[in-house]
């Protein structure tokens, strides 16, 4: 389908969106639906929570259709609403403290220097390893970081939200969305680097 036929789909679709037709409802949930379960589910890790997110990111869309006014895709606007919904059950759940990320950030000796030597990550040559073990080392190193620097990462390298719209949503400066990317990428690096010096051996 050429972009033209897609945009003037998209524009017939939001058309019976709006005049109640339920086809077109059936037709939104089965093309975004299964994409706005994978984020709900890789922001909040349960089941449960993330179907609730995304049936309640539906009917936030649903609601909010006459106030779309079609700048950007409306896979992208529900993407934007399906992590929005996500976020909320995050700050409703939040009732402990939070534990410090400081010991999973790399160290250094008093003349600056890293106390681990990094290896160079592109030498990986086991194809099999960085599809199957590294990407549930990775899943799971993620799920070890803080929430705070954990919803940053995804926000930022898994979602691909730029600085200000993760800034935005999460009600921070993106200084500080900046400093926690940066901090959550080191504790991801200093995590994975043990697996990726095996993967190299």
């Amino acid at each position: 389908m050429r972009i033209e036929e897609a945009e003037f789909d998209e524009q017939e679709l939001l058309a019976k969106l709006r005049a109640g037709d339920d086809r077109a409802y059936e037709r939104l949930v089965a093309e975004h639906g299964g994409r706005m379960l994978a984020v709900a589910r890789r922001m909040l890790r349960n089941e449960e929570e993330a179907r609730d997110a995304v049936q309640e990111a539906f009917l936030l869309a649903f609601r909010g259709l006459a106030r779309f006014e079609g700048q950007s895709r409306l896979g992208t606007w529900l993407h934007r609403i399906v992590v929005n919904a996500a976020l909320m059950k995050m700050r409703h759940r939040r009732s402990r403290p939070e534990e410090s990320i400081e010991p999973l950030l790399p160290t250094f000796h008093a003349d600056g220097h890293s106390t681990i030597e990094f290896g160079q990550w592109q030498e990986l040559p086991d194809e099999r390893l960085l599809r199957g073990e590294l990407a549930e080392l990775v899943r799971s190193s993620i799920d070890r970081l803080p929430e705070s620097h954990r919803t940053v990462l995804l926000l930022r390298d898994v979602e691909e939200l730029d600085t200000a719209e993760a800034a935005e949503l999460l009600g921070v400066s993106a200084n500080a969305v900046k400093i926690r990317l940066h901090r959550a990428r080191q504790a991801l690096r200093t995590m994975l680097d043990p697996a990726l010096k095996r993967g190299r051996a």
